[in-house]
C-alpha cells in the first residue's frame, strides 16, 4: 500500500539523531533535581541541551523554561503574563491564532475578567503591525500581553514578528509569539526581535513529541499557573524530561544546520504540488500567499487548498484509504467537525472554509509523493463531492 506523509506540519518523524540522544540520555535515567551522582548527570544533560537550544534561537540560556510542548508554553505566556499584571485587563489575540493561544484567553476571559480584544488578519493569513497598534492604543494602556503568531499553522503565512514586537514594546506591552512553525524553518533571533517570549516545540523539528520551551526574557512578567517544587525559574514546576530534553537539542542543531537548503528544496516540491493540483483539479483554490508570487511570506513547506463541494474531513478520509496522511488544518483540532477559524478570519465563508485540505512537507518528502498523491487525488475529490451532494439533498429533504 501507499504511504506519503504530507502532514509534517502537524509533527514530523523524530531524527535518528534525535532518537540516539534520547536514548542515550534515557539508559543514565534520573531525576534532574536529585542531588545524588546520576541526578548530576541528568541536570548536566538538560543544561547542555538548554544551552544548545538558546544558541541556535538567539536567546540566554536562562530565558529557556522548558515545558511539556507548545501548548503548554503558550498557556503559561498567556495566562502567567495576565496574572502577573493585576492591574491590566486586556489580553490582545490574533483572529487566527492556534488554539492554544485563543482558548488561553477566551478561558481567562470566563474566568478571570480579562477582556479580549482581536487583531484582524489579512486575506492571506498575515497580521499586519498597524493593525495591531490600533487594537493597543484602543485599549489605552490596559494590555496585559499581546500574543500573535510568527507563522500561520494553516495557511503558512508569516507575519512581521520583528515589527509587531516593536509596536508592543513602544507601548510598554508584554509580547508573546507562537513560534513552532517558524522553528527550524526561518531564521530565528529571539534577542533581535525583542520579543518578550515565544514558543518552540520540538516535535516540528524532528524530534521528541511531549517537549518544547518558552522563550522568556527575565523581564517578562511571568507568574507559575502550575504549582510544585519550583523548577524552571519557579514558573514551571515538574520534573524535566532530560531524555526528550536532549533529543530536542539533537533535532534542533541538526535542522538549524540544514535550514537553508531544506526550504530551498521543500520550496520546490511545494510549488511543484502548487502547479499540478491547480493544473489538474478543478475549482481547487490556493489559500494564503501564493509562494510563485512572493516566496518570503510562505513556509516553505506549506500548501492548504479548498476544494469546492467538498468536505475537508471527507477527502481526508479518501486519501487515507489511499495511503496518503495529510490534514484539515490543524492537528489540535482533529476530530472536531467545523470549519477553519483560520480561513473564515481570512474572510472565506463557512462552506468555502470546509473544503480544506493542508499539505505539509519534510525533510523526507519528495517529488515522487507529488506524483503519487496526484495518482490518488482526482479520484477521493470526485468521491468526497459525490458524498457532499448526498448530503446536502438530505438535508434539503429535511428541511
Amino acid at each position: 500500500m501507499t504511504d506519503i506523509y504530507l502532514d509534517h506540519a502537524a509533527t514530523t518523524p523524530m531524527t535518528q539523531e534525535a532518537l540516539a540522544a534520547y536514548a542515550d540520555a534515557a539508559r543514565r535515567g534520573a531525576n534532574a533535581s536529585s542531588q545524588h551522582a546520576r541526578g548530576r548527570v541528568a541536570r548536566r544533560i538538560v543544561e547542555e541541551s538548554r544551552e544548545r537550544i538558546a544558541a541556535i534561537v538567539g536567546a540566554r540560556p536562562s530565558e529557556v523554561i522548558f515545558t511539556a510542548g507548545g501548548t503548554e508554553a503558550d498557556n503559561l505566556a498567556v495566562k502567567g503574563a495576565f496574572f502577573a499584571q493585576p492591574r491590566r485587563d486586556v489580553v490582545v489575540v490574533g483572529e487566527a491564532e492556534h488554539h492554544a493561544v485563543l482558548d488561553s484567553a477566551r478561558w481567562l476571559a470566563t474566568y478571570a475578567g480579562a477582556q479580549v480584544r482581536y487583531v484582524p488578519v489579512s486575506g492571506d493569513g498575515g497580521t499586519d503591525a498597524g493593525d495591531l497598534a490600533r487594537v493597543l492604543d484602543e485599549a489605552d494602556g490596559r494590555v496585559a500581553i499581546a500574543s500573535l503568531m510568527w507563522v500561520n499553522n494553516e495557511v503558512g503565512t508569516i507575519s512581521p514578528i520583528a515589527e509587531i514586537a516593536a509596536e508592543c514594546r513602544a507601548r510598554a506591552v508584554a509580547s508573546h509569539s507562537d513560534a513552532v512553525q517558524a522553528l527550524g524553518l526561518c531564521p530565528i533571533d529571539f534577542g533581535k526581535t525583542q520579543l518578550g517570549a515565544m514558543t518552540i516545540a520540538a516535535h516540528k523539528v524532528g524530534g521528541p513529541i511531549g517537549v518544547g520551551a518558552l522563550v522568556a526574557t527575565r523581564d517578562f512578567p511571568l507568574v507559575e499557573i502550575m504549582s510544585g517544587g519550583g523548577q524552571e525559574r519557579a514558573v514551571r514546576s515538574g520534573t524535566l524530561d532530560a531524555p526528550a530534553i536532549a533529543g530536542f537539542a539533537a533535532a534542533l542543531e541538526q535542522a538549524a544546520a540544514g535550514r537553508e537548503s531544506q526550504v530551498t528544496r521543500q520550496r520546490q516540491i511545494r510549488d511543484y504540488l502548487i502547479d499540478r493540483v491547480l493544473a489538474e483539479i478543478p475549482h481547487a483554490h490556493l489559500r494564503g500567499v501564493d509562494p510563485r508570487v512572493d516566496a518570503t511570506r510562505r513556509l516553505s513547506g506549506n500548501a492548504l487548498f479548498t476544494f469546492d463541494g467538498c468536505e475537508g474531513d471527507s477527502l481526508l478520509f479518501a486519501l487515507d484509504s489511499s495511503g496518503v496522511s495529510a490534514s484539515t488544518g490543524s492537528a489540535c483540532q482533529a476530530g472536531v467537525p467545523q470549519p477553519s477559524h483560520v480561513l473564515m478570519a481570512m474572510g472565506l465563508s463557512e462552506d468555502e472554509a470546509r473544503g480544506a485540505l493542508r499539505f505539509s512537507l519534510g525533510c523526507a518528502s519528495t517529488k515522487d509523493d507529488i506524483d503519487g498523491l496526484l495518482a490518488v487525488l482526482p479520484g477521493a475529490i470526485e468521491r468526497a463531492r459525490r458524498a457532499g451532494q448526498v448530503g446536502r439533498m438530505k438535508k434539503e429533504t429535511v428541511a
